[in-house]
């Protein structure tokens, strides 16, 4: 895999073909159980909608990587953003990839008007404790919130 020179782009509708894989591998990793159909279906809104920016990272044969950012608007904070995934295929991990990720989800979301940045951390994740880490030397903090949820 080549893996030089990375591009940066915003990623469009034609583009749910390449980064579902890279969705569905995420969410394997992290042993999630949303199947490939809801990721689909989730993954084709996102990718239209003005309240969320799907960028990815590629090399000139493959897509190495992604990040899906939203918007939304509460009584606390306003309008804020939320990092809800984030991906680099492994064998392209350690290369900065993410941290520019990251960095373009901030821009997104400082262009949006939004004060914050949010995202959520599963404990399921294959090592939540290093990604602790990794969120906090990129500039996140842990306010000491917990997310419950509830299906509907």
């Amino acid at each position: 895999m080549t893996i030089t020179p990375r591009t940066l782009r915003v990623a469009g509708p034609d583009d749910l073909a390449a980064v579902l894989p890279l969705a569905v591998e995420f969410y394997a990793e992290d042993g999630f159980a949303t199947g490939e159909h809801a990721l689909r279906r989730n993954l084709t809104a996102l990718l239209a909608s003005p309240a969320a920016r799907v960028a990815v990272v590629h090399s000139p044969d493959r897509l190495l990587g992604f990040a899906v950012t939203t918007t939304s608007f509460g009584l606390e904070n306003g309008l804020i953003a939320e990092l809800e995934g984030l991906f680099v295929l492994p064998a392209a991990r350690r290369r900065g990839l993410a941290g520019r990720l990251i960095e373009d989800s901030v821009a997104w979301a400082r262009e949006q008007g939004c004060r914050h940045l949010e995202l959520v951390i599963a404990p399921n994740g294959r090592d939540a404790g290093h990604l602790v880490d990794y969120y906090l030397a990129h500039g996140f903090r842990d306010d000491g919130r917990r997310l419950l949820s509830r299906s509907l």
